[in-house]
């Protein structure tokens, strides 16, 4: 099988859809195409893809373009033409019941009602395929969700927005090189990166 690895965000496509919640899948995986020198410069299968190397691995980023609730009909041909096993595949999408700013790798489970991931798994055949959960927050009041979602940042949401991206980066870059426990151990909550904890330095009498 391919040793590639495919990551994978989800948004709608356009410049009306931009800047939206709904988005921050887009954003996370230009940041980190950025971070790495990476352009999303074809299409492949209905998706934007950029490809490249990132700490040794080879990887495909994609944006699916087929709208948020068909991202499965991008990204399903995109695994099977690369040979791309599940384990090798990472989704990252927004997420209503999280609050902004907080981070969550999962290595397998349902959809939690994303439609974007929901298709996926339906059109992959299995519930096996890690992510990355951006939370974007409740909505206001009695606003309704799916208005919700297509709003963009504003003021400190986006400056939370921006911060939970880079750290979205930084969480794909542990799962790529050490693995999804790894990664969920270090990187999972709403704040600062957990570090392996450091042994206590023995003092030296000669230094």
């Amino acid at each position: 099988m391919s040793e590639l690895y495919l990551i994978v965000g989800l948004g709608n496509p356009g410049p009306r859809y931009e800047k939206t919640r709904h988005n921050i899948g887009f954003r996370a995986v230009e940041r980190l195409a950025q971070k790495h020198g990476l352009t999303f410069s074809k299409i492949e299968q209905r998706a934007q893809v950029a490809s490249g190397t990132i700490l040794g691995r080879r990887v495909i980023l994609a944006k699916p373009q087929t709208f948020m609730n068909l991202s499965g009909d991008s990204v399903a041909p995109l695994a099977r033409f690369y040979k791309i096993e599940p384990d090798h595949i990472l989704v990252v999408h927004d997420d209503l019941d999280l609050p902004l700013g907080t981070l969550r790798l999962r290595e397998t489970g349902s959809s939690g009602g994303q439609n974007g991931l929901k298709h996926i798994l339906q059109r992959l055949g299995t519930q096996d395929i890690p992510r990355v959960r951006l939370g974007i927050g409740r909505p206001p009041g009695r606003m309704d969700p799916v208005d919700y979602v297509l709003t963009p940042f504003k003021g400190d949401d986006e400056i939370l927005a921006a911060e939970v991206q880079d750290r979205a980066a930084a969480a794909i870059e542990t799962w790529l090189s050490e693995g999804i426990e790894m990664a969920m151990s270090r990187h999972n909550g709403s704040g600062e990166p957990r570090m392996k904890k450091q042994k206590e330095p023995v003092e030296n009498p000669e230094t």
